[in-house]
């Protein structure tokens, strides 16, 4: 490095100031140049080290994965190596043709480790192209927009030659060089690189629609690029309190911070700092965290750091995956939007996110390609880069729903990732996974191979201070189930099959997860964490094609009983049956199970009552509905009788 510490900073940078040409002439063949990333990349500088790229000699360019406003790989490719190689870190797939192209070229590597290997000079960087602001009083250049690895690169390089730009914003935080540590300045004022929003998608609409019941109220929350991720960041506009601490920062992001939605207040660790190493976006966004006290930049190996990730409260990583097995491998890829960062530190976040306290990873996945030609769950990844091992996954989420992947079997993870596949992929999936090994011989997954589900119907209510999740039944829930009608009394469960049962096996909870959401319906009640929650109520309908009516059953766990579950439940049933056209419903019980006779009678309907064989029959049209008054009349009945059971 030129410049003595000494040295006043202001007569430094006169003397290092020269013209670009003057500037890149210093670099040598066989030397390794670092050029700083993202929107921050010094295009001025990159311009003209093409100019003379073709007179140089094995010069190797070191960088994250880049949307190349100048072709530096085509100029790689044109001379054969002999002047440019090209180094780009990157860590995921090279399905894309883009990429293919270039796959000698890169690099996979975690980003929380890429400015160690620049410290520690494994990875030499002789020269670093950076671009910065103009010094102030004190002779410190913020690096702006763009500090990720950037930083570091700067500080380890033999030489450093900058781009002075005033329009590169000053950002707060461990952004800074000083005069004294670059070794030439070349001033340059010019518009930095920008990306525009990404169009709307109605998949990712659908999945934005999910992530509300995922994210709590002041969680901190780290989020990728991609149309995906814009649809969640518009559909967190009501959540209160939560916190960011990312890799890249975005215009979503800071219109959440215009709503109020992003405090920063309870993140528990940098509390009141946006914590970012990179901003990709329009110029709002760079005016916006121009000299802003809210806001602080840091290099990635501090914002990437697993475990500076898993210090804050309820952390949330949120990611697009491009391919996912039945067993749970993530593919990713870097899309033309997204070629300013690969998907590099993905997986720093998943395992940082997994790790905090009531932290989570999410990722998001349209169930099939663009034109829905392609499913994007597949039986195996085996010819495509893993980005995200199985044992780091837990919540994955596609238009179709959501599951949690993580602690449970392969069987278990291959059923759940067909729940979410775009119907028209599963049964080919099942069948693969029955080739796999991963289902037995008698598994069926009978009519929700082409069940939709509705997440309409998910609803949560807090009961004695505890969260309880109203929804349909997945086929994941199988298990649940079936612990649940274990927990149950002798006399429930007489109420609920009409004899005596020790023993519930799977083939019969079959028909209660495997539902078409239409002709057979379940709604159950669920209590804990997403994935891991207790079943506590259950109610079915199934329908009798050849009346139009559905046979209605329900049990409810004895501690969760007079809690209104049921109610709850049975009116949900009777607002999906209406919805596909069922006529009525119809139930059998006894005559002493007055809780049952009273939930029937609950329907906004007229219930006819018949006994047969000691056996009581309730039935009811959903399209004979009260007026308000019968209605109201009628609750005063059920009062009244409910009273003197």
């Amino acid at each position: 490095m030129a410049g003595s510490p000494t040295a006043y900073w202001a007569d430094q940078y006169v003397e290092k100031k020269c013209t670009v040409l003057e500037a890149i002439r210093h670099i040598k063949p066989g030397q390794r140049v670092f050029i700083g990333s993202s929107c921050g990349e010094p295009q001025h500088l990159v311009r003209a080290f093409a100019e003379v790229a073709g007179g140089l000699k094995d010069v190797e360019i070191v960088r994250l994965l880049a949307l190349e406003t100048t072709p530096l790989s085509l100029i790689a490719t044109k001379t054969k190596g002999h002047s440019l190689n090209i180094r780009s870190f990157y860590l995921g797939s090279a399905k894309p043709k883009a990429l293919a192209r270039n796959l000698r070229f890169i690099t996979p590597l975690n980003l929380s480790a890429v400015p160690m290997l620049f410290q520690t000079r494994q990875l030499p960087i002789h020269v670093a192209l950076i671009q910065v602001s103009p010094p102030d009083d004190f002779g410190w250049m913020s690096l702006g927009v763009s500090v990720d690895i950037t930083l570091s690169a700067a500080l380890s390089a033999d030489l450093v030659i900058a781009q002075v730009n005033s329009k590169m914003p000053r950002v707060l935080g461990r952004s800074f060089i000083h005069v004294n540590d670059v070794d030439l300045v070349v001033e340059h004022d010019e518009q930095l690189l920008t990306i525009g929003e990404q169009p709307e998608s109605e998949a990712a609409n659908t999945i934005a629609r999910l992530m509300p019941r995922l994210i709590e109220d002041g969680a901190t929350i780290q989020i990728g690029l991609g149309t995906t991720s814009q649809a969640v960041l518009l559909a967190l506009k009501d959540k209160n309190d939560l916190g960011i601490h990312t890799q890249f920062l975005t215009d979503d992001i800071m219109h959440l911070v215009a709503r109020g939605v992003v405090t920063n207040r309870k993140k528990g660790f940098n509390e009141g700092k946006l914590v970012a190493s990179s901003a990709m976006g329009t110029q709002s966004l760079y005016e916006f965290v121009d000299d802003n006290p809210g806001i602080e930049f840091h290099p990635s190996d501090y914002v990437n750091d697993p475990g500076i990730i898993s210090r804050h409260n309820k952390m949330v990583s949120i990611n697009v995956a491009m391919t996912i097995d039945l067993t749970g491998q993530v593919a990713a890829d870097a899309l033309p939007f997204n070629y300013f960062s690969g998907v590099t530190g993905m997986l720093d976040f998943v395992r940082g996110a997994s790790q905090a306290k009531s932290g989570k990873s999410i990722l998001l996945m349209t169930s099939t390609s663009q034109h829905g030609r392609l499913s994007r769950i597949v039986p195996m990844l085996s010819d495509t880069a893993v980005v995200v091992p199985r044992g780091d996954v837990h919540y994955v989420v596609t238009e179709y729903g959501a599951v949690n992947l993580f602690g449970k079997s392969l069987q278990e993870r291959a059923l759940g990732m067909i729940s979410i596949a775009h119907p028209k992929f599963r049964e080919e999936l099942f069948f693969e996974a029955k080739k796999m090994g991963l289902f037995s011989p008698e598994r069926t997954l009978k009519d929700s191979i082409r069940g939709v589900y509705p997440v309409k119907y998910e609803e949560t209510y807090t009961i004695n201070n505890q969260q309880v999740t109203i929804r349909p039944a997945k086929p994941v829930d199988e298990r649940r189930i079936q612990e649940h009608f274990y927990t149950l009394d002798k006399n429930d469960v007489i109420s609920r099959f009409f004899h005596e049962k020790s023993s519930f096996f799977r083939e019969e909870v079959e028909g209660i997860t495997q539902i078409d959401y239409i002709k057979n319906l379940t709604i159950v009640a669920v209590v804990g964490e997403f994935g891991f929650g207790k079943v506590v109520a259950i109610g079915e309908y199934l329908l009798d094609p050849d009346k139009n009516m559905a046979e209605i059953a329900f049990s409810v766990s004895k501690d969760w009983q007079r809690k209104g579950l049921g109610k709850i439940i049975i009116h949900k049933l009777a607002e999906a049956a209406k919805e596909n056209h069922i006529d009525g419903f119809y139930a059998y019980t006894i005559p002493q199970n007055q809780a049952m006779i009273k939930l029937f009678k609950s329907l906004p309907c007229t219930v006819q009552t018949t006994v047969n064989d000691d056996v009581l029959v309730l039935s009811c049209r959903l399209n004979q509905l009260l007026s308000p008054l019968q209605d109201k009349g009628k609750a005063k009945s059920e009062k009244n009788f409910g009273g003197s059971s």
